[in-house]
């Protein structure tokens, strides 16, 4: 009878090696829709497997059309965004992890930015890539509010949506590598504001001795 002797060094393996390989691919979609908002030529999905360094047998073990990757760009980049807020708030005081988490929304949306044509074909052939989404992101500043309202660094009187939407008409507004500076000095300003009184910038309680 078969033992099996070997499997189960191999199948792990293997399935990192397909983990590795989809995250490759998703890093070269998005490179390549990148090129393509800035101008640059609309990306194959051979040019996008070259780029990724895998097979294009590979890709389509993955995403069998070019919808299934648009799809997963966007999702992955969804998935992260939301992940990150427990993955700062194990680094940073919640209010300054709420602000990082800021950032890599705008990165987000730039991103979705890059995405929008492809995007906008998903949706016209019936997809709905952004179930959920909002709820989700709400979700995750929900999460940060709450630990920041338990360590005393952000008020405990604001809605996560209103967080999202003021984070939101930031990114509206100058989310483009050009405008981050700006974005940024938008975004300290809106997280002072959910700072309680006495820990905003410019007040007397606001640079406590640590």
């Amino acid at each position: 009878m078969p033992t099996g002797t070997g499997d189960t060094g191999t199948r792990p393996a293997q399935r990192a090696d397909a983990a590795r390989n989809r995250e490759l691919l998703l890093a070269a979609a998005v490179r390549a829709f990148t090129t393509e908002s800035a101008g640059g030529p609309a990306p194959t999905l051979d040019r996008i497997a070259k780029d990724a360094g895998v097979g294009i047998g590979t890709l389509y073990r993955h995403f069998p059309n070019r919808e299934a990757l648009v799809e997963a760009v966007y999702r992955n980049e969804l998935d992260r965004l939301c992940a990150a807020a427990t993955e700062l708030l194990g680094q940073l005081p919640a209010d300054r992890a709420l602000r990082a988490w800021m950032d890599r929304f705008v990165d987000y949306v730039i991103t979705k930015k890059h995405l929008a044509d492809s995007l906008h074909a998903l949706v016209a052939c019936g997809h709905n890539p952004f179930a959920r989404s909002r709820e989700r992101m709400v979700d995750a500043i929900r999460a940060l509010q709450e630990a920041g309202v338990a360590d005393g660094t952000l008020r405990p009187d604001v809605d996560a949506a209103d967080v999202l939407v003021g984070t939101s008409g930031v990114c509206m507004a100058v989310a483009d590598p050009e405008g981050r500076a700006q974005a940024g000095r938008l975004l300290d300003l809106l997280v002072d504001g959910l700072r309680p009184p006495a820990a905003r910038t410019g007040t007397d309680g606001d640079r406590p001795d640590t």
